[in-house]
């Protein structure tokens, strides 16, 4: 089973996102957007950052 996406009403009437591991384990929590629109538009730029590759900054130069 994959993670998902939830996508909620906040409480100052905005929209936010959870991205979900497989076990329900919360790994990402948007910021909160004015429309749902705003909101699914930032699901899919997580979508297309996560295939982005890893920058370690602990090592040193």
């Amino acid at each position: 089973m994959s993670g998902k996406y939830e996508l909620k009403a906040d409480r100052s009437g905005g929209y936010i996102f959870t991205l979900k591991a497989h076990n329900g384990e919360v790994l990402v929590t948007s910021e909160s957007y004015q429309t749902k629109a705003a909101a699914l538009k930032g699901i899919e730029l997580v979508k297309a950052d996560a295939k982005s590759r890893v920058i370690d900054l602990t090592e040193p130069k």
